[in-house]
């Protein structure tokens, strides 16, 4: 029953923050652990980012983008990446059709590209000509075929999985693509006690049913719920301060920055870890983004981003070990300098989300 006070700012994360625990007790009905990988997921739904999902086989990377879009109202289309996999079974293509008058004309049949939630099954097995196919629908939302753009429905996500053990018959993504990825979402092993729980649910014969929690409409209403959580320049300032000591030729960078990368990341990482600090705090039903967010986020917008050397190589150091240490060393500014500054909200944000 309505009390017929306006909805204030604090409401509507309140709701948000109950959302996203309906859609977390969902996933685990199904999944077991990986709450990082949850989380992160999550954050990328709802900042309009891509997922790269890297683990060995039998992780449940597939299982758990089918269950994410089971929870989701939307379009969900799966596309195995295999050799001889062609642009065009992607994205679509012209057919040559004739009408009743006997006259020809050419229309377009929508690859598997035209949906919300695109699960891109072992994007490293396919060449890079069918890789590209996916560039401009991943920054641009839209395809082109021929001399005609078509634009892809809204909300867009893609999710790619990739096997890191296999060598042979795979196609690295290059460095352009995997920049367009959000996260770098390592699926790691189970602890005991989860691979426990595993093994007695999956060896039951039994089919666990998960509801609908958002709908397409809801899942945009939070996307712009999440662009108006508030970001002070203390925050950016630290984004920028983290991100250009990835750079191993930038003053501010670390003595063993300089030993161990080859490149750091660019100006996009900064706004992935602004937009996905974000995200964190909405569904935290906080107003504003913290230190602790952005450092939370660091790996898996970090890890894809820096390239690390033979030395570092050599002397066994990953590119999450250099990023923790990078977490670790670049201080924060000062809190006082800065206010925190009031959210600005537009009306649209205050209506019901769902």
């Amino acid at each position: 029953m309505s009390t017929g006070k306006p909805r204030t700012l604090g409401d509507v994360l309140q709701e948000f923050s109950s959302y996203r625990r309906l859609m977390v007790e969902e996933l685990q009905k199904v999944i077991v652990g990986q709450t990082e990988v949850i989380e992160q997921l999550l954050a990328a739904v709802f900042t309009r980012g891509h997922c790269l999902l890297v683990g060995v086989p039998g992780l449940a990377k597939t299982l758990m983008v089918n269950t994410l879009a089971r929870i989701l109202d939307v379009q969900f289309k799966r596309i195995q990446f295999t050799p001889d996999l062609m642009p065009s079974d992607i994205t679509g293509t012209n057919v040559l059709e004739e009408d009743e008058h006997g006259k020809r004309y050419f229309r377009f049949v929508e690859g598997p590209i035209f949906t919300n939630i695109l699960l891109a099954d072992e994007i490293n097995r396919t060449p890079p000509k069918t890789q590209a196919a996916l560039l401009q629908a991943m920054q641009e939302r839209e395809v082109t075929v021929g001399q005609q753009t078509y634009p892809l429905p809204e909300p867009f996500l893609t999710i790619a999985t990739q096997n890191p053990i296999e060598q042979e018959g795979t196609y690295p993504l290059p460095e352009a693509q995997l920049d367009r990825f959000m996260f770098n979402i390592k699926v790691d092993y189970p602890s005991l006690e989860e691979e426990e729980r595993i093994l007695a649910m999956t060896t039951r014969n039994e089919k666990v049913e998960v509801r609908k929690i958002l709908s397409g409409k809801a899942i945009l209403n939070l996307q712009r719920l999440v662009n108006s959580v508030a970001v002070s320049p203390y925050i950016v300032q630290y984004v920028a301060r983290l991100v250009r000591a990835t750079r191993p030729r930038d003053p501010s960078a670390p003595q063993f920055i300089r030993d161990f990368i080859d490149w750091g990341a660019g100006p996009r990482a900064g706004q992935f870890l602004i937009q996905g600090g974000k995200a964190l705090a909405a569904m935290d039903g906080r107003f504003a983004v913290s230190i602790e967010d952005v450092r939370k986020l660091a790996i898996p917008v970090l890890r894809h981003r820096i390239s690390v050397n033979f030395q570092a190589q050599a002397e066994g150091l990953t590119t999450d070990d250099i990023i923790e240490r990078l977490v670790k060393e670049v201080p924060a500014p000062a809190i006082p300098k800065f206010e925190q500054p009031a959210p600005q909200v537009s009306p649209d944000v205050l209506r019901p989300l769902s």
